[in-house]
């Protein structure tokens, strides 16, 4: 006799177990990168190729195909991250693969990794399981040098401003507002805050600064969101690099730097071409941070993409209230995109976790918790419909997940009124997510999205940092500290407040505070400064305590990256 047990264990069957992320990527068998960009209606000839399997495509394909129609632009968003992990790069990767796998020409845009997180807490962001990009080696270490060309270009502007500085000081810049600080692609807090010039005359002068990760620089911003060269070289030029002891802007292009700037990034603005396990054209373009800068891959990318494939799926970092968020009133609203419909992922360790479970005890099943933590789930499901987009939820299946766990999720879902899929994408590859690739697809075919910019860039500034708090955290109300007033008045009285806003704040709480689980109330945002990214063409309000240069953790992925004597690399995950 049937009962309700044995119909939700026929409905979600065992999932196979499978090898290690790193060994499902190495004995994978490639293409030629010619071959995936043949996919795409991409020649060879319009490659410049770095090596067997990763290319950079040449200009001139953009000037061939820019006035076709769009295709269909769907964002994977997910849930609060916790650190049992979401899988929102593997469910997008996946997704794609099962677009393949339906016989739906498609392609993928994904952001490209730091090293500073990959040697630090992740030691990855490739996907995972049979739902990766490869050569997951190379895109988590040095790729094809973009991040290093970055570096280089923010450096090289420091080190030319402080030589005006040091050479009698011609802009007249006060030295205790000096903006432009350095960047490295590592973790490392003890550069957070440093003093410079120190030594003679010769060495010279003494003054603050400090260094942010290159994901965080405003370099990689404006590399993300930039059209062309031309495109880079204005934005480049409007950088507010400091301020004069009158108090007025001092813009890079001040410093005749520019044109030295654009020779070290010409290759680095050319999206990278690659591909997923099975086979799927993926551009993995730049990589600015969800909870510090914009978080989406590059404006370049994502627009090619969409003149080449009539679906394109493509991510944001972290959840739907920071990435997703910039995504659509950032980049979309810059870029002239008009992303369909999204995808937001949930786990059902991620809501337990949320709903009060420690990390160590989420594989026991806890049904209470995770009723309590799909208020998380919710929440993040209004605001990507106040972005204007339709949504499914996508429910990232685990091992450890029971069936009547994955059936209570699938239930809340129903309650809400949005539709909800089971993925399989790690265990399963694109097969794990043809139900996903299904029901977007009829979503973005039948009831398309038009996105919703829920403020002017011409609001003031507080108004536009208090909407975005109100609307998306659901804080009760915003306080500013003394040097954040001062900061919105200095940007207000020299006319560069018209600016949309970036929030940093901490991507583990829907709150400033990363203590607050699940969907919290009765709260209010701390914002503690403001800064212009002018180039990038945003507004950085910087809340609770979050840094621009994260730290290593105690035990991190660099004790378990190694190499052996054949060049084989283990401990990537």
């Amino acid at each position: 006799m049937k009962t309700a047990q044995t119909d939700l264990a026929a409905r979600y069957k065992d999932l196979p177990s499978i090898p290690s992320d790193i060994e499902i990527s190495q004995n994978a068998v490639m293409k030629p990168i010619a071959e995936i960009s043949e996919q795409l209606g991409v020649l060879a000839d319009d490659l410049e190729q770095y090596g067997k399997y990763k290319a950079k495509i040449e200009d001139n394909v953009w000037e061939s195909v820019k006035d076709r129609p769009d295709g269909k632009l769907i964002l994977v968003s997910a849930v609060t991250p916790t650190p049992a992990g979401e899988g929102k790069t593997c469910t997008s990767i996946g997704l794609a693969q099962a677009f393949g796998q339906l016989g739906v020409k498609h392609a993928l845009a994904l952001r490209e990794p730091s090293m500073g997180p990959t040697f630090g807490i992740k030691g990855g962001a490739a996907g995972g399981g049979y739902s990766q990009v490869l050569p997951m080696e190379d895109i988590n270490m040095h790729f094809t040098g973009d991040l290093h060309a970055i570096t280089a270009a923010h450096n090289l502007l420091s080190a030319v401003l402080d030589n005006s500085m040091h050479f009698d000081n011609p802009l007249e810049i006060d030295l205790e507002k000096v903006t432009w600080r350095r960047t490295i692609d590592l973790c490392d807090r003890q550069l957070r805050n440093a003093e410079v010039g120190l030594g003679s005359k010769f060495d010279g002068f003494p003054h603050k600064t400090g260094f942010d990760i290159v994901a965080a620089s405003e370099v990689m911003t404006i590399m993300a969101l930039a059209i062309d060269m031309s495109d880079l070289r204005e934005r480049l030029g409007r950088i507010v690099v400091a301020y004069n002891t009158s108090g007025k802007p001092v813009f890079a292009r001040e410093l005749n730097c520019i044109g030295s700037l654009c020779v070290i990034l010409k290759d680095a603005l050319k999206p990278n071409l690659v591909q997923t396990c099975e086979h799927t054209p993926v551009f993995v373009h730049c990589g600015p941070f969800g909870n510090i800068a914009h978080g989406s891959n590059s404006v370049r990318a994502t627009r090619l993409a969409l003149k080449l494939a009539p679906y394109v799926v493509t991510e944001a970092g972290f959840a739907a209230d920071l990435g997703a968020e910039k995504f659509v009133n950032i980049k979309c609203r810059q870029a002239g995109l008009k992303p369909n419909g999204a995808v937001l992922v949930a786990t059902i360790r991620a809501l337990k976790y949320h709903g009060g479970v420690e990390k160590e005890d989420l594989s026991a099943e806890n049904v209470e918790a995770l009723k309590i933590g799909c208020e998380n789930l919710r929440t993040h499901v209004e605001n990507l419909q106040k972005y204007g987009l339709p949504v499914i939820v996508a429910i990232n299946r685990f091992p450890t997940d029971t069936p009547e766990e994955l059936d209570i999720v699938r239930q809340f879902c129903e309650e809400i009124g949005v539709e909800s899929s089971l993925s399989e994408v790690v265990a399963r590859g694109g097969e794990g997510g043809l139900d996903l690739a299904k029901k977007i697809k009829r979503i973005v075919d039948e009831t398309p999205g038009t996105p919703n910019f829920y403020y002017d860039n011409s609001d003031p500034i507080r108004n536009k940092i208090e909407t975005i708090a109100r609307e998306i955290y659901r804080a009760d109300g915003v306080d500013y500290t003394e040097e954040a007033e001062v900061s919105i008045s200095r940007l207000e009285q020299n006319n560069l407040a018209d600016l949309p806003i970036c929030m940093a704040k901490t991507q583990a709480s829907l709150s400033d505070d990363p203590k607050k689980r699940n969907a919290p109330r009765g709260w209010r945002l701390q914002v503690r400064d403001v800064k212009v990214s002018n180039g990038a063409g945003f507004i950085v309000a910087l809340t609770g305590k979050m840094m621009l240069m994260p730290g290593m953790p105690r035990e991190s992925a660099v004790q378990k990256i190694d190499i052996d004597s054949n060049g084989r690399i283990t401990g990537l995950s």
